[in-house]
């Protein structure tokens, strides 16, 4: 199996209050690498983070169609996984490209459970593409980061939950926008991420920068962080690539 587990594809823009499709970004190669790995006629499917959202589900279903198209890939078959159509799964030898798209990281990880998702990747072999919640969710233990109101303050969220164990990393994905973000009175990364760190390692991933997963070997590409025991340490630079290792 090979994976991309990103923040952004940047397949999308808002105009005039719509989304729309656009490429893929060519930040740090990102397009390049999906179109070295990308079959011709590709048979994807993309599974959403929130199943009973219809509407922002077709919208991101729409914009990715398109900006695959726009950025050379080509497609046989693009069919979307949600309440409506959970036995798209039953099937994932006939698919060649899985998508797991970003949205509430513990919503996609309630489906993907349901879904059994886990199982039945462990005899898949084809590719697996991610962003945001969809590349958090890929680790063998997730960190769900708190990030709506109340979640950093309520003993019973949980932020460690088990994931697809697709890698041991634990994505911390749009680095960059939440460096100054406060959620419930407390600064994001000094205030909780820092601390759930202690004895933990994140990567935390500027948007534009992704995680390669080739077998055995994980390669990071672009500005990217190792979190670990409430410290940050600069592991990648833009237009760079290095070897990953959880420590």
């Amino acid at each position: 199996m090979k994976a991309i587990l990103t923040s952004t594809f940047g397949a999308s823009v808002k105009v005039d209050g719509k989304w729309i499709g656009t490429a893929i970004s060519e930040e740090n190669g990102l397009r390049n690498k999906v179109k070295s790995i990308w079959p011709e006629q590709a048979r994807v499917l993309m599974i959403f983070a929130s199943p009973d959202n219809y509407e922002r589900n077709d919208s991101i279903y729409a914009c990715y169609k398109d900006a695959f198209l726009m950025s050379g890939l080509s497609i046989s078959a693009f069919e979307g996984c949600d309440d409506r159509n959970e036995a798209a799964v039953e099937h994932l030898s006939e698919i060649d490209v899985i998508i797991l798209a970003g949205g509430h990281v513990p919503a996609q990880n309630e489906f993907l459970k349901r879904l059994g998702l886990k199982e039945k990747l462990k005899a898949y072999d084809g590719i697996v593409l991610a962003w945001s919640a969809g590349s958090m969710n890929c680790a063998e233990t997730v960190y769900a980061a708190p990030e709506r109101e109340g979640e950093a303050l309520d003993p019973k969220f949980e932020r460690f939950i088990p994931g697809l164990g697709l890698t041991e990393t634990k994505i911390f994905p749009h680095f960059q926008s939440l460096k100054d973000e406060m959620l419930d009175g407390m600064r994001v990364i000094e205030d909780i991420t820092y601390g759930d760190s202690h004895g933990r390692e994140f990567l935390a991933l500027n948007d534009g920068s992704y995680l390669f997963i080739e077998d055995e070997t994980e390669t990071v590409s672009g500005e990217a962080y190792r979190i670990r025991d409430g410290r940050q340490e600069l592991i990648c630079n833009n237009g760079e690539a290095v070897e990953w290792k959880t420590m």
